[in-house]
């Protein structure tokens, strides 16, 4: 460190080699380096670098100056080689400023005067120095910062505002010698820098017509790995069987945004919008534009939703005082998280049908397919009348597909609320052809544009639409990028998990079928018929109990119609934070604390790839409970008042608790009543004793669901599974079934204590009492000491490692009925037959082998899905590199010679890249692809990925990738 330090120091003196003493006198400030030179030397040293600052030594020290290089006399020629002076030069305004990667730089600039004579602004241009104004323009900007500074603001949501200063802080940070503020200027070079650079990406300078001939949405980045007719489908993709169709599906999702609001601060006269209808957003102007089309329709009121989103909506309309828009709203592809063209568009007064008809249909414009599927979180009403509302469009945005070729899906996270009649019919686990999808793609998009909130609230609507569709470009690129190593690595793990499932459904419908062959073909018909009926309206699903409970989500249900307010006027309206959602909020941390606590258990010993996920969803929760402190701090004001000092560090978030056991400090958690009274708000732990009865009643009948699927599972497991392999396939429903009613049972546990905190000891308890271990067992089960079932889940692992085929394991005499035999509490408040006839242990038994169908089919739909998506991928690739290749040739009528080469050149650049991807990607996929075709070939088994694959894959796969697919694939099949 000091050898380091004392050379950074030596560098501010004259430093060495000493020889220069005498002749020089100033040196270049950019790398302090110790070669001095004279005044002369050094503007002939920097006539092609004049961005560089110079420094001038005054007896004591170097004194650097902004403008050295004016002052000594440099000036830049334009026109002509370097060191050649033009005889009819004609000097640049006196005040001519540039923007550089070094800093901000004042010049003189002599233009070129001879004949013919080139316009001020190409002269510019062909130095990499972008003009402000076309006529008379006295500031500019360096190619190389303007990338710089597109970069930054499209990842980074960079303002210009902080950029500029940063630049001015490169120039001089000492503010003694403040460069000339040039920003408005800057941001008129940094929209034509955009709008230009999408026009030359897109073809639109090596093409006939050039720009004025740009067809809607053309501009956009399309997604490679979706269908798209003409360009990556083979030519007979239409008549393929009907079993296969579901690789051609396209699949959309669309929601709306209230971060990326919009103060009226201009319009569009003052600010207007370019390009409009080119890119990612919806074609505004015209009869047909998304403008009049809301006009038409602006009596609509916003979308009412189902069960609890309605305060969400509802808050849509609030705090809109002086905003422009409201917000946007947009449709991507689903699968890989790319925005639409023209599939974007602002929000006037909250999230209404016609914004997001128009939207979902401006997107699909011209654009050929068999099936949509469409991901919405209130798709189960917005649904309702589609048809008829697309009828007011314009023909031209009609979709030319049958009704019933559209279908209406609700994304995982956004599912649970919703009602019973929903949890089937709209839910991707359930849905023939959905593969792994999860449609919560969209809100993942959000978080990368939201960044950029704060400095487009308050711009004007053309510099707000051009950052906007320059951000959502970047996502797209980035996204592409990203997609060479995601498909693999979604490839390599659902191989995996794949096996898994297909095995455990394997060996699952083969114990069944020994004695239930029947029972298994009519399942099997219900699981056909569902698949088939799926999208209409009362299709029974063969995957839900019929046994009504009331459960947590119905007492929320029935709190937030209390907590709804009327105004004078007598309408309703729900706050935007109520007190049940606070608890709801805590609720559902702890849920959260629980499943990260028993995964942490369950991996002792966990691989680099475990340890990053735990992190990630370590990281996850401790946001969550961040911004549970927060409304904390609302409901519970003054709680802090009532803990002990290593309470309130674990309040304060300075505790040294993992966050799976940090404290949350609910009002149950509070032992004294008179504490928990004057820490709460009114009305609260009232709230939470509800909701946790409720809470209580849905983990017991989970445990009793699981119980049931346990008993049936478990009997054919033992009657018709024997050697270790059979009983090592065995297990994985069987473990499934296990780590559900572990869950239920602490669930109900932590609920059941909460509630003897509220409401003290009761008659209450009559009904929900002590849940010990050995209450949980099935109808058939007797009561085992706790001992003897520690001692007995021994012997049978040691039984099954031996193979031993012999043996009484504890679950055969769980179910054998030795011994005394005694019904659990569980079951009192049940109605139930007793033993094998009983009807709810077959609906137990049908709901899980029709779970574990679906799991086995998603994974092997998704496979093959991700193999049609690889090779839709390079297919386009190809498409793109022929086109190019035909640019790299042609020569547009007209053109210079000079104008043509620079065009051709350009298209063989892409060409090139585009070959060398596609060569890339056929090599790096061919491992993998074959594994998947072995795998649908039925010849894979589990752990049939080597692990060379899996740790070659991982090394390649991003950690923000990664958390990605955790989400699209374990936290699914976890919720099923």
């Amino acid at each position: 460190m000091a050898e380091y330090l004392d050379a950074n120091l030596r560098r501010e003196g004259w430093g060495s080699p000493r020889t220069y003493r005498r002749c020089a006198g100033v040196r270049c400030a950019l790398p302090k380096r110790t070669l001095m030179r004279c005044e002369e030397c050094i503007v002939a040293a920097h006539a092609q670098l004049p961005t560089h600052f110079i420094e001038r030594w005054n007896g004591r020290r170097f004194v650097r100056d902004r403008n050295s290089l004016r002052n000594l006399g440099l000036r830049i020629q334009l026109g002509h080689p370097p060191g050649v002076v033009c005889p009819f030069k004609r000097p640049a305004p006196h005040d001519f400023v540039l923007y550089d990667l070094t800093g901000v730089h004042q010049l003189n600039v002599d233009f070129c005067g001879c004949m013919p004579r080139v316009e001020h602004r190409i002269q510019l241009l062909d130095m990499c120095w972008w003009p402000a104004t076309v006529a008379a323009p006295n500031t500019c900007a360096t190619f190389a910062v303007l990338k710089l500074f597109q970069i930054l603001n499209c990842l980074g949501k960079v303002s210009a505002y902080d950029f500029l200063r940063g630049l001015e802080k490169v120039t001089n940070n000492d503010g003694l010698d403040k460069p000339p503020d040039r920003r408005k200027p800057f941001m008129h070079i940094v929209r034509q820098w955009r709008h230009t650079k999408r026009f030359k990406r897109r073809k639109r300078g090596n093409s006939a017509g050039g720009v004025r001939a740009t067809a809607q949405g053309e501009l956009a980045l399309p997604c490679r790995a979706c269908p798209q007719p003409g360009w990556n489908l083979p030519e007979d993709w239409d008549k393929v069987p009907s079993f296969f169709k579901y690789l051609y599906f396209l699949f959309l999702a669309q929601d709306a945004n209230f971060r990326l609001t919009n103060r009226n601060v201009s319009s569009e006269d003052a600010d207007p919008i370019f390009a409009d209808g080119l890119g990612f957003f919806a074609k505004r102007e015209g009869l047909d534009g998304y403008k009049a089309h809301i006009a038409r329709n602006a009596g609509e009121q916003e979308i009412s939703s189902c069960s609890g989103f309605q305060a969400m909506f509802l808050a849509n309309t609030k705090k809109v005082k002086g905003l422009r828009t409201t917000g946007i709203a947009g449709v991507t592809c689903s699968r890989h998280n790319m925005w639409r063209p023209n599939g974007i568009g602002d929000l006037q007064v909250g999230e209404r049908y016609c914004n997001l008809d128009y939207l979902l249909l401006a997107s699909l414009l011209g654009f050929m397919m068999l099936y949509v599927v469409l991901s919405y979180d209130i798709a189960c009403q917005y649904s309702k009348n589609f048809w008829a509302r697309m009828k007011k469009l314009p023909e031209s945005m009609h979709l030319n597909i049958p009704e019933e070729n559209m279908w209406w899906k609700v994304p995982n996270f956004h599912l649970p609320p919703h009602k019973p009649p929903c949890q089937s019919a709209y839910s991707f686990h359930y849905m023939w052809g959905a593969g792994m999808s999860h449609g919560e793609g969209v809100e993942q998009n959000w978080s990368f544009s939201n960044g950029a909130a704060a400095s487009t609230k308050l711009m004007g609507p053309g510099s707000r639409h051009g950052t906007l569709e320059d951000i959502f470009g970047f996502h797209n690129y980035d996204r592409q990028l990203a997609m060479h190593r995601v498909l693999a690595k979604r490839l390599a793990v659902n191989l995996k998990e794949g096996a898994k499932h297909r095995a455990a459904l394997d060996a699952f419908t083969a114990g069944l079928e020994v004695e239930r062959a029947e029972e298994v073909a009519e399942w099997k018909g219900l699981v056909a018929k569902w698949e088939e009926t799926q999208h209409v309206a009362g299709a029974e699903s063969p995957f839900e109990y019929k046994e009504a409970v009331m459960t947590l989500r119905d007492i929320q249900a029935q709190i937030a119609v209390e907590e709804f307010i009327c105004t004078e006027d007598g309408v309703e309206v729900e706050q935007e934070s109520t007190p049940s959602s606070f608890i709801m909020a805590g609720l559902e941390l702890e849920d959260a604390q629980r499943r990260l606590e028993i995964d942490i258990k369950a991996v002792p010993h966990p691989s680099a790839t475990q340890k990053l996920a735990i992190m990630k969803r370590k990281t996850t929760l401790l946001k969550r409970i961040y911004k549970f402190r927060q409304q904390q701090r609302v409901y519970m004001p003054a709680l802090r008042g009532f803990l002990t000092d290593r309470e309130r560090q674990t309040f304060d978030g300075n505790g040294d608790a993992p966050p799976e056991t940090t404290r949350l400090f609910m009002p149950s958690e509070i032992g004294n009543p008179d504490h928990r009274r004057r820490a709460c708000a009114i009305g609260l732990s009232e709230i939470e004793a509800r909701m946790r009865e409720g809470e209580t009643n849905e983990a017991l009948e989970e445990v009793r669901q699981g119980l049931r699927s346990r008993t049936l599972t478990n009997r054919f497991r033992i009657k018709h599974y024997t050697g270790q392999g059979a009983l090592t396939r065995g297990q994985g429903i069987l473990r499934q079934i296990n780590i559900k009613i572990h869950l239920a049972k602490l669930r109900y546990r932590y609920a059941r204590a909460a509630l003897v905190a509220l409401w003290g000891h009761g008659v209450w308890e009559e009904k929900l009492k002590v849940l010990r271990d050995e209450d949980v067992r099935a109808l058939n089960e007797r009561a085992l000491e706790a001992e003897e079932v520690a001692r007995g889940e021994q012997l049978d692992e040691l039984a099954e490692t031996l193979g031993t085929t012999n043996y009484v394991s504890t679950a055969e005499r769980l179910v054998s009925g030795e011994g005394s035999h005694t019904l659990s509490w569980i079951w009192y408040t049940v109605e139930t037959t007793g033993a094998d006839d009983d009807p709810k242990l077959h609906e137990a038994l049908r709901v899980e082998w029709c779970k574990a169908y679906a799991r086995a089919s998603r994974f092997e739909e998704d496979i093959r899905h991700l193999r049609e998506e690889m090779r839709r991928t390079i297919a386009y690739g190809r498409k793109e590199q022929e086109l190019w290749d035909l640019l790299s040739r042609a020569e547009l009528p007209g053109a210079s010679h000079e104008m043509t080469e620079g065009r051709q050149a350009y298209a063989a650049e892409h060409a090139d890249t585009e070959r060398e991807t596609c060569t890339m990607l056929t090599r790096k996929w061919a491992g993998i692809l074959a594994k998947a075709d072995q795998y649908l070939a039925g010849e894979s088994q589990v752990g049939d990925i080597p692990v060379s694959v899996e740790l070659e894959l991982a090394d390649e796969f991003e950690p923000e990738d990664e958390e990605a697919l955790l989400e699209g694939n374990f936290e699914e099949e976890l919720g099923q």
